[in-house]
């Protein structure tokens, strides 16, 4: 029984459980390479910013390679989808079989932006937008949005009312995302037209099942974790996630374990692999699980990492839009990224190496600069601005021939 882990057999079990382990395709990418990577995560969160590709796509480039988003886009909104859109860590695409397991949210109340005032003070508008839906549908918020007018005088609504009318029908699980538009706009529609019949029916479990099953899956995926990483995984609440993870102890599932290093205690899941080693290459994205919860970035990495897309452009400290590159089983660099589409130019404002880099970092970190751009369909990489890596990188990208990867 193990008992106690160095903070590098941490890394490497953690890696692992991500997937990081797992060879790569040996041709090009399908619906098995796929499901095989969802598997590990989970989930993808999702984010609008579009300065390098969409947060959904880039988790898997990491763990896969060049690959064509359309597999992605299939599993998610057409026939047969494999994925649903709803919250999971922040705005999320979920295996739809975790529907059931997510309706204790979808009956919570909600307070963001008013909508419990609106559907206690306007029933008769979030019954107007479900109606809407269920007529029309599919329909964006605009569309919706753009029959207000005509009936404010009536009752007194407005644009930013029925956009919240929807978005707390979105949180109730009453509508869901049909697609996403050119513009990534979601496009509403009822959840009978979107998931399939089996997971409709499918019984609803007890709130304290559904938390057990969610920790469940927070510890597959995460390999070893502390109880904070486990309840943020799926955002759960403190209490009901602290009993789930007693009653996973109880039942062997859950491991308790001590990390060096670590002040707080961690649970090992029983099917977790530790390997000698992970040969991983490849940059990840800001909102990849690997990294987005911070503190645990700095525990199993000694990396300190805050996204500064937020942050006023004269205090940044590395840039816009930073990806960590792993290498081996370390972070060794970061490097901030863009994707001049209309130039068709890879442009990389700056690139820093980490203190305990090793020497063939920025050789690494060339070759996958340029294995980037061929996915993205850009035809060059710019040098970097600044950086303490950017003379480094640049000899290195000059010498690198051009990447024609393209799509796995």
């Amino acid at each position: 029984m193990i008992d106690s882990l160095s903070v590098a057999q941490a890394r490497r079990i953690s890696l692992a459980a991500q997937g990081f382990l797992d060879p790569a395709p040996g041709g090009a990418v399908d619906r098995r390479h796929l499901r095989r990577v969802l598997g590990r995560l989970g989930l993808l969160q999702m984010d609008s910013v579009n300065v390098l590709q969409r947060a959904h796509y880039l988790p898997l480039y990491s763990r896969l390679g060049p690959y064509s988003t359309a597999l992605l886009d299939r599993a998610a909104y057409q026939r047969d989808r494999e994925l649903f859109e709803y919250w999971g860590h922040e705005a999320s695409l979920l295996p739809v079989d975790l529907h059931p397991y997510l309706r204790w949210r979808m009956a919570e109340q909600h307070s963001w932006g008013g909508v419990t005032r609106l559907a206690r003070d306007r029933p008769g508008l979030i019954d107007w937008v479900r109606d809407e839906v269920t007529e029309r549908g599919p329909l964006t918020a605009a569309e919706i949005e753009a029959d207000v007018p005509r009936r404010t005088d009536q009752w007194g609504w407005n644009w930013s009312d029925a956009k919240t009318a929807l978005e707390w029908l979105f949180w109730r699980g009453e509508v869901l995302v049909s697609r996403r538009n050119t513009s990534f706009a979601r496009v509403y529609d009822i959840p009978e037209r979107i998931l399939p019949r089996a997971v409709l029916d499918a019984p609803t479990p007890e709130p304290a099942d559904a938390y057990r099953e969610l920790v469940r899956r927070s510890a597959i995926s995460l390999g070893v974790a502390a109880e904070t990483d486990l309840r943020d995984y799926f955002r759960l609440p403190l209490l009901p996630a602290r009993v789930a993870v007693a009653d996973l102890v109880e039942a062997g599932e859950l491991i308790p374990v001590s990390v060096a290093g670590w002040k707080v205690p961690a649970y090992l899941h029983r099917d977790a692999r530790l390997p000698r080693w992970i040969r991983a290459s490849t940059l990840v994205s800001p909102f990849d699980p690997v990294v987005w919860k911070r503190d645990r970035t700095e525990r199993l990495f000694d990396f300190t990492y805050r996204i500064e897309i937020y942050t006023p452009a004269a205090q940044r400290v590395y840039g816009y839009y930073v990806l960590p590159f792993l290498l081996g089983d370390r972070l060794v660099a970061r490097v901030d990224l863009k994707a001049d589409r209309v130039a068709s130019v890879l442009r990389v404002p700056a690139a820093w190496a980490e203190p305990k880099a090793p020497p063939e970092t920025a050789a690494a970190l060339a070759a996958e600069l340029h294995r980037l751009a061929g996915w993205l369909g850009l035809s060059e990489v710019a040098a970097p601005e600044r950086g303490d890596l950017a003379g480094p990188l640049w000899a290195e990208l000059a010498e690198e021939p051009a990447s024609d990867a393209g799509v796995g």
